[in-house]
């Protein structure tokens, strides 16, 4: 009862931040792959808004005036080591930059692998993302969205479900009786900011890793949520940044990543910067760094020219 009325208190807090903005349950009642248990949605604002033992998913609804908009659109996915989700840091805040360049953009609040009530942990990230990206589109035309322009864009471990969705979608199935579900969750690209990418090699992020498939996870299963080895021709064109100081995921993760998609001829671009360590957000005030949402801007123009 405690942990519930301290939920209410903190979601009363934060709902004058989400006000203006629309939040879509991805699924109607009970999400798949769910049992109740009692457990409720944390929301922490000491600094950052970090949401915790999310219960049910959901998508925030940012959209720039229609005259601003490019019919382009992203799912965001936020970061936080499969363990908490950085919301605003990760997610609102770059959702208002988007607009701002006339990009419409969703940020996933997608269940964590560490609550109970998840039925089998590791499938609940993925199977979230994968219900965002065919709610965006099965909406396309009423957020005034190309269809064939929606992509997916994540940071660190929210870089990690963004390749993983980026490598693991499909084109819906017709005979569902879900018309969301008869859509394409398949991301037109992908935006990838100092994502964790590899569960097998030594540059790996172990804290992600145990967290999302646990400390003794079957080899094929690593391999399964090791990206850079489901990469194919039809992956995604994708842009990767990172720097080169990250000692919490190395570069040596996008390196991966962009290594397999330049294998199978598929267009992609990553920018190394040289300093800013990892978790830098918009990286506002930090020089150089701070020009890496040109570059995503710019990549996304290219690709569209």
């Amino acid at each position: 009862m405690k942990k519930l009325l301290i939920s209410i208190i903190i979601t009363t807090m934060i709902s004058p931040l989400l006000a203006q903005n629309q939040i879509l349950p991805l699924w109607q009642g009970d999400p798949p792959n769910y049992r109740e248990t009692g457990e409720v949605t944390i929301w922490d604002t000491a600094d950052i808004v970090r949401v915790r033992n999310v219960q049910k998913p959901d998508i925030a609804v940012f959209l720039p005036s229609k005259k601003n908009a490019s019919g382009e659109a992203v799912v965001i996915c936020p970061g936080g080591g499969y363990g908490i989700l950085a919301y605003d840091w990760e997610g609102s805040d770059i959702a208002r930059w988007l607009n701002s360049r006339g990009v419409a953009a969703f940020v996933l609040k997608y269940r964590l692998p560490g609550s109970e009530s998840n039925i089998v942990p590791h499938k609940s990230p993925l199977m979230d993302a994968q219900r965002a990206m065919r709610l965006v589109r099965s909406n396309a035309d009423k957020w005034n969205i190309d269809p064939d322009k929606i992509g997916v864009m994540g940071f660190s471990a929210g870089g990690h479900l963004a390749s993983t969705l980026s490598t693991h979608y499909d084109a819906g199935d017709p005979s569902s009786s879900d018309p969301v579900e008869q859509v394409s969750c398949r991301p037109d690209f992908s935006i990838l900011l100092y994502p964790v990418i590899s569960f097998t090699e030594d540059f790996q992020h172990s804290g992600s890793r145990i967290n999302l498939i646990g400390e003794d996870a079957d080899e094929s299963l690593v391999k399964y949520y090791s990206n850079e080895l489901q990469v194919t021709e039809d992956t995604p064109p994708a842009i990767l940044i990172h720097s080169d100081d990250d000692t919490g995921v190395p570069a040596e993760n996008s390196i991966a990543y962009y290594k397999a998609l330049r294998a199978h001829h598929v267009s992609s671009e990553m920018h190394i910067y040289p300093y800013g360590g990892h978790g830098y957000s918009l990286a506002i005030g930090q020089g150089h760094l701070s020009t890496w949402p040109d570059r995503v801007i710019d990549w996304i123009h290219y690709i569209y020219q």
